[in-house]
């Protein structure tokens, strides 16, 4: 039987992922050096499109990605892997052709890593922009983040457990912060999320933030808010509900937030490129978008 390495068939079929392949997703990451991440794959597979090409020795997946339409205006493509033994042998290129063909003028936004960066530009992707990943563990400021405004006045900005009555706001917010309306994503939010919190002032909510596991740690994500106070609020109140490492990828537009959190013990480890294609930029109002849910689906 000839080795792997000496080519794959170009028929391989592509079909689609479900839940039913979620160990499999997570054994994919793990061949790649990625956290396993059963939770998140979860999450993506119940609210996204996934696509995925099997070993054909049997031994799980070849290759996968998930895209998440966003309505109307954009789908976001994300977690594209293939397996170590089948790489440099253009499947992750015709993986991605089959999802451009199948989504047709539909336009796609991703974030790519320097080792995906090329294959995406050789399809009409380009850079639009770029996020910071910052991990460490919070070290709390002096005057902690007020839980309630009453010996300050109705004005000041407060913090919360986000509520069941809170989802309408929540996905107005969303709106304008991502440019697309994304139930899907945001009514699974408060089970996949460890803390879900939401910012007010003067009685209206104006900011939110989720903190989800992630291999060990919890993540930040996504984070939305009309300044770099709230944000920093809403991030100050989740890390007082964690003793874990935290990370966060944040817009490397939010300088004051990613200076501040340096101050906070949360050190830049690593960049990631904002790609597009189809599209001049990444749809909504980036200065109230500080941190997608995920880099997988924006």
């Amino acid at each position: 039987m000839p080795s792997i390495r000496h080519g794959l068939p170009d028929d391989l079929p592509i079909r689609h992922l479900t839940r039913g392949d979620l160990i499999a997703c997570a054994d994919l990451s793990e061949d790649r050096g990625w956290p396993r991440d059963e939770h998140r794959w979860g999450l993506l597979l119940g609210a996204s499109t996934g696509y995925g090409i099997d070993d054909p020795a049997g031994k799980g997946l070849a290759a996968a990605c998930v895209v998440t339409s966003y309505q109307p205006s954009h789908a976001a493509l994300g977690m594209m892997l293939v397996a170590e033994r089948f790489a440099r042998q253009g499947l992750g290129r015709r993986l991605l052709l089959h999802v451009l063909a199948e989504h047709g003028e539909t336009p796609l936004t991703l974030f790519a890593t320097d080792q995906g960066r090329p294959l995406y530009e050789g399809l009409g992707f380009a850079v639009v922009g770029s996020v910071e990943r910052s991990v460490g563990r919070f070290l709390p400021e002096d005057v902690p983040v007020r839980a309630s405004a009453e010996a300050h006045g109705s004005s000041a900005l407060t913090t919360r457990r986000a509520k069941a009555r809170d989802l309408p706001a929540i996905m107005a917010l969303d709106v304008s912060a991502f440019g697309a309306e994304r139930t899907q994503m945001l009514a699974r939010l408060p089970a996949f999320s460890d803390h879900f919190r939401v910012a007010e002032r003067a009685g209206e909510l104006v900011g939110f933030a989720a903190l989800w596991p992630s291999d060990g740690s919890h993540v930040i994500g996504p984070l939305v808010a009309p300044d770099s106070d709230t944000a920093k609020a809403l991030v100050a109140s989740l890390a007082s509900e964690t003793d874990l490492v935290l990370r966060t990828e944040i817009d490397t537009r939010h300088t004051e937030l990613r200076g501040w959190l340096s101050e906070r013990g949360l050190a830049a480890v690593s960049r990631t490129a904002v790609m597009t294609r189809g599209c001049q930029d990444v749809p909504g109002d980036w200065s109230h978008r500080f941190a997608p849910l995920t880099v997988a689906t924006g």
